[in-house]
């Protein structure tokens, strides 16, 4: 694929994999996985309050949550770019890689769902109970993060697209 051969050989992907010392893809793999510290750790608490967990915290605050989730999401976003362009050939061709994509789509979905469907009601500031379906909102939003960091962290095990997966390294 010409395409991602020349996007593995601009000025960028080169200077994130070959900076001296290796510093640059480590620094942008950091900031990839505090974006996602930002985004999961505050979803897995609300998701885990609504349902049920941790009953004595009230949940209408955790609503505060939300700006630090989003800016988690772009740091996610523009880190993983730059790490996909260092690697576009191994990480477009790879069927993972896909599936990690649509169950970020699906998480995002689910937090807005979640946020749409809990926090507008009155009753959220009393505590006194929660909408309908707000429970499964959370179990989506939860699951959807399981599989994206798992199919993350398997990235770098799962063959490409074209063939059955593989390992190619060794655990």
């Amino acid at each position: 694929m010409p395409v991602l051969a020349w996007l593995e050989q601009t000025a960028l992907s080169t200077w994130v994999r070959e900076s001296p010392s290796m510093f640059a893809y480590p620094t942008i793999l950091f900031l990839h996985t505090v974006g996602l510290a930002f985004l999961v750790g505050p979803s897995i608490a609300i998701g885990a309050r609504v349902l049920g967990f941790a009953r004595h915290l009230p949940l209408w605050p955790m609503e505060r949550f939300y700006p630090v989730m989003w800016w988690g999401f772009w740091i996610n976003v523009v880190s993983g770019t730059v790490l996909l362009i260092a690697d576009a050939t191994t990480k477009l061709t790879n069927w993972d890689f896909y599936l990690k994509l649509a169950f970020v789509l699906v998480g995002m979905g689910a937090l807005t769902g979640l946020r749409r469907r809990v926090f507008p009601d009155p009753e959220i500031h009393r505590d006194a109970r929660l909408p309908p379906g707000a429970g499964t909102w959370a179990v989506v939003l939860i699951v959807s993060w399981v599989v994206v960091i798992t199919a993350g962290r398997f990235m770098a095990y799962l063959g490409p697209v074209s063939g059955a997966p593989s390992l190619r390294n060794s655990f």
